[in-house]
């Protein structure tokens, strides 16, 4: 009877000891939220235009074949089309593709039929992530959406709707329309911080869920995961961040499973360390960047999931607090 009171009231005090450590633990997390000054960029001096893109058809390469980084032969998915059940939110990782492209991929190939048009360039360094796109033509006119990600060498835009039903309505070759705004964004008290592809709706989606200027002056910024530029691979060396994007190499094992990157998802808000965007992708110790994943793994040498750059600085003037919502499913679609 003794044992069994004992046993009552330190299953109470456990209770009422948790219950306190999650109240504190929530005070600091608002208070630290309070401390925060918003981001200030020039939002009056940017530019907002149309720019046109069309579903993309499924490509393959001169084989099929992709021959990975040990020595394994497979014939699986890559880029373009729409791809029904790999979507913001989704597995990056996990899944029998090589550079797939999440939902709907869109490109431009121009007057000159060419995606190195300039119709084509100008889609792709224009459209900023989190910008709203609009369907023009086909089952699904009408249908709002937002831009997600960008992957270079295609020259591919990618873009997601809220309701997975609207892709079934759609076919490669329908027209969209993105409602390009971001371009020329410039952080006005964030130090040496600077901005890329990021859209005014996503910088305010970031800060309602933590993003802001802390008192010390550094920008704080949530990330689901955080990456070692050691690993970087193709794209590295790129002079201009303003399209494409670069990959994050899949074969160590010991980085892997140290930084958890089994768990990236097409969406994922990631900081790459000693990895400055400023003016190209370079190795910097200190630097940090911090981007959105915006193509799927491959076995390929020097390649892996795609990382589009958001934010940089040169001087590491970018924290980060983890925060497993940092992802666009989140923060544009709920």
């Amino acid at each position: 009877m003794y044992s069994s009171c004992f046993k009552s009231r330190q299953s109470v005090l456990f209770a009422l000891a948790s219950a306190m450590f999650i109240c504190l633990f929530s005070l600091h997390t608002v208070a630290e939220a309070q401390s925060l000054t918003p981001v200030e960029f020039n939002r009056e001096q940017l530019v907002k235009m149309p720019v046109l893109g069309w579903i993309a058809e499924a490509r393959l390469g001169s084989t099929p074949y992709r021959v990975g980084a040990d020595g394994s032969v497979r014939m699986v998915p890559a880029t373009g089309s729409i791809t029904y059940d790999f979507r913001t939110g989704d597995t990056a990782v996990n899944l029998a593709g090589d550079h797939v492209e999440p939902a709907v991929t869109l490109y431009n190939s121009g007057s000159t039929n060419n995606r190195s048009s300039g119709e084509s360039r100008a889609f792709n360094a224009l459209s900023c992530i989190g910008n709203q796109v609009r369907v023009l033509t086909g089952d699904a006119k009408g249908e709002t959406g937002y831009v997600i990600g960008k992957h270079g060498g295609s020259e591919h835009v990618m873009v997601d709707f809220k309701d997975q039903e609207v892709l079934y309505k759609m076919s490669p070759g329908d027209k969209m329309q993105v409602y390009a705004h971001g371009a020329g964004m410039e952080l006005q008290n964030a130090g040496d911080a600077q901005a890329f592809s990021m859209s005014p709706h996503l910088l305010e989606a970031l800060a309602e869920a933590g993003m802001g200027i802390t008192p010390e002056g550094k920008l704080r910024v949530p990330v689901a995961l955080t990456v070692p530029a050691k690993i970087m691979g193709s794209g590295l060396g790129a002079d201009q961040v303003y399209t494409g994007d670069y990959d994050i190499q899949l074969f160590d094992e010991v980085v892997i499973e140290k930084y958890g990157l089994d768990q990236l998802r097409f969406g994922d808000i990631v900081a790459i360390t000693d990895a400055d965007h400023s003016f190209g992708r370079i190795f910097k110790t200190g630097a940090i960047t911090i981007g959105v994943i915006t193509h799927s793994n491959s076995n390929i040498a020097g390649h892996g999931p795609g990382f589009t750059t958001l934010l940089t600085s040169t001087s590491g003037n970018i924290e980060t607090v983890t925060d497993s919502e940092a992802n666009l499913k989140y923060l544009l679609f709920e």
